[in-house]
Order: C-alpha cells, then structure tokens, then sequence
C-alpha cells in the first residue's frame, strides 16, 4: 500500500507517519510539507510545496497512492472564519481534487473534531462540519474521524506552544479520564493505526468515526498487503 500524508509536522500527523513507517503493509509513504522534515527513513518520500490551494505542480509525486491521510489543521483561535476555511476546508479540497483524477478508487481520510457540524453557530465547528460535507460527496473512499482527545504518543509532539502547555498540564489526568471517559479518549499511534485499518474497508462501514470506532478499528490486525 502507497499512501500520501498532509500535516507529517503536526501532531496528529506525525502520530499517523508513525504508524506507517512502522506498519510493513505500507510500502511507502509520501509527506507533502512545506519545509523537510528533517527525517530519513527508506519508506519515506517528501514533497516540498508551497501553495496548499493548488497541487498541480506536483501531481506527479502523487500518482499511484492508494490512501491519502489528511492531518493537516491549525487552531481555530485568533483567526477569522475566512482564515480558518482556507487552511482547514480550502486546503483539504484542494488535495481531493488533485489526487481524485489519479485513482477513483483512494481511500480519503480526513481528521476532523467532535461535534463538528456544517449548521453549528460554532466557527471551528461549522467549517469543519462543511468540509466533511464536500469530502463525503466526492467519488472517492471518504473517510471523517472525529476524536475529541488525542495523547500524544512515540515522539508526537503538538505544534502550537498554547497546545504544548495545555497537553503537558493534564497528560497526568489521561488514565483518570481514559477509565471515565472511554468513548473521548485515543492515542496519536492508534489512529494512525485506525486510519490504515479504515483504507482496508474500501468504501465499506461508517464513514464518520468517532472515538470509540476509532479505536475499535486501531485496535484490530490489519491483514496481509496485497499490493
């Protein structure tokens, strides 16, 4: 399996390069950044580009991939709705388009949040909510999963200092709220392992998972490759 990783950099994404570089049924994995890594691995590919709203210049790298993991996201603090859609919405859509002529038959998993919703009087929540929408109605295998608590795992780190601070000042609370709250809580390497299990399914099952199918889906063997 061939996949293409938007957001290798953030969290979440790294989480889920992680579990790819680490999975042997993934053959190689192709991160689209806007800076290097600064990481080698024999199954890692990198593409470095600047423009998140057109990917024409770069289709060719991105031809034969089997899944494409969009981990891609920033924090919706600070920023106007029309800032927040460019990065979260735009982004996301413009990585559809360009990799949708390429294979009609990819597996498109997008990170999204709970209770996200395109009629929410929430901002983060409504364009994240709008998104999901205009995924799920392309031809394509379209995928949402909406975690609410993510922990950090194997060197995952968050991007923002605010995040930082906030995942250092209560990552002593996670088995507490791990045993109260089962059906909240994941890990970065169980959803990377989630979203691996999810291209399997080709189509089939829910399409919006929320952490409790997450983690149900990362918990599973992944059967043999098959290409």
């Amino acid at each position: 399996m061939k996949v293409v990783l938007f957001g290798a950099s953030g969290m979440i994404g790294y989480g889920v390069l992680r579990a790819c570089l680490d999975d042997d049924t993934v053959k190689s994995v192709t991160v689209v950044v806007r800076r290097p890594l600064g990481l080698h691995h024999p199954k890692l590919h990198e593409v470095v580009h600047a423009d998140f709203t057109d990917f024409t210049a770069v289709a060719a790298s991105l031809d034969g991939v089997d899944a494409c993991y969009f981990c891609l996201g920033t924090p919706s603090a600070g920023l106007t709705e029309a800032e927040y859609t460019r990065v979260t919405h735009d982004y996301a859509l413009a990585a559809a388009h360009a990799l949708l002529p390429l294979n009609d038959e990819l597996t498109f998993v997008y990170v999204s949040g709970n209770s996200a919703d395109s009629a929410s009087g929430t901002m983060w929540a409504r364009v994240k909510g709008r998104t999901e929408d205009d995924l799920l109605a392309l031809p394509f295998h379209a995928y949402v999963f909406r975690p609410t608590y993510i922990r950090p795992r194997q060197g995952a780190r968050p991007g923002t200092c605010s995040y930082r601070l906030m995942y250092a000042a209560t990552s002593w609370l996670y088995p507490v709220l791990r045993r109260l709250f089962p059906q909240h809580m994941t890990t970065t390497d169980t959803l990377g392992r989630a979203m691996l299990g999810v291209t399997r399914l080709r189509g089939s099952g829910p399409r919006v998972l929320t952490s409790t199918e997450i983690n149900d889906l990362g918990a599973r063997p992944l059967p043999e490759a098959t290409s």
